[in-house]
């Protein structure tokens, strides 16, 4: 690459949030108030991937494929992530040249529908984890339990949400369609939801049931880029230990010893900041530098080494 290349995760949550209506006026504003964040990124002479997460919007998704169950067949989980990605990737385009417009930039922008090939032997489809879609009260998580037979849990306090199998990405085949249009300077919406999960059967490439996180796929999207800056944006400007304790306390800057310590103390959840951390960690060990965790609304403070986490190798 001639330039630096930067991969930024963010969640669906960064363009609907669980406290707003659920219009698509909402998540366009939403939408463009992180394109606007993320523009410090290309001012550092980056070029950017934007990997984006689905949770909120695939679970609308999911919710009305179920309500309509009765009069148009339900999509597998595949289907429904590439809805997503084309829902979302459509939001974002617009809201990235919009930003680039009021800013003057001359910059291409695309989105990709991302297939992400996924192992069928993984043992994660021994039992669903990742949470998709809304929160719920007790009542109905046991009501949504008994009707369509859903895996639904506890999610850090917050409620009840369904779970769905949640495979490890292990090749994005649309790399080096990827690579060309960063070689020539456009800004790349891919993986969105963590990829469209896709396997290998008779020579085949098909579709298979899941939701890949989309931080690890942004991890792996890091790792194959040899991108110098991973940065994964979330609701919160810095990771936390003890959480929700009155022993919390964030954290600004930790080794990978330190995270994987922490992880295996159960400091993380897996339905939060879980994956963030254990991905940063993966990124980390193939041989990246350091991984920014860091608010949604909080890039160009911690691109200016304000508040934020990083993660980074153990000190020699």
């Amino acid at each position: 690459m001639n330039k630096p290349v930067a991969v930024v995760a963010f969640g669906g949550n960064a363009i609907l949030n669980s406290n707003e209506d659920m219009s698509f006026e909402t998540q366009l504003k939403n939408a463009q108030e992180t394109c606007r964040q993320l523009l410090a990124i290309l001012h550092k002479r980056y070029e950017m991937v934007l990997v984006h997460g689905n949770g909120p919007q695939i679970g609308n998704l999911l919710l009305q494929f179920e309500n309509a169950r009765d009069l148009l067949p339900v999509p597998p989980l595949d289907m429904a992530v590439a809805s997503s990605q084309g829902l979302l990737g459509h939001m974002l385009l617009i809201s990235m040249r919009t930003v680039l417009e009021e800013e003057r930039l001359q910059k291409e922008v695309t989105a990709i529908l991302t297939q992400v090939v996924v192992d069928e032997n993984d043992p994660a489809y021994l039992k669903p984890t990742k949470p998709v879609g809304p929160f719920y009260t007790m009542e109905r998580a046991e009501e949504l339990r008994r009707e369509k037979g859903w895996h639904i849990v506890e999610d850090s306090n917050r409620g009840f949400r369904r779970v769905v199998f949640s495979p490890r990405p292990r090749k994005i085949l649309a790399l080096n369609t990827i690579k060309q249009l960063l070689e020539a300077g456009t800004i790349v919406i891919a993986c969105g939801g963590g990829g469209i999960p896709v396997n290998y059967k008779t020579g085949q490439v098909i579709g298979t049931e899941g939701v890949i996180d989309k931080d690890f796929t942004a991890s792996l999207l890091a790792y194959n880029l040899n991108a110098e800056l991973f940065m994964i944006l979330t609701g919160v400007d810095t990771v936390s230990v003890d959480f929700g304790k009155s022993t919390q306390r964030s954290v600004a800057e930790m080794t990978v010893t330190e995270a994987k310590g922490w992880l295996e103390e159960g400091q993380f959840p897996a339905g939060s900041m879980g994956p963030k951390i254990a991905a940063a960690v993966e990124f980390i060990e193939r041989g990246g530098k350091e991984v920014i965790i860091a608010g949604t609304r909080n890039v160009v403070e911690a691109l200016n080494h304000g508040k934020c986490t990083r993660i980074i190798a153990d000190k020699q």
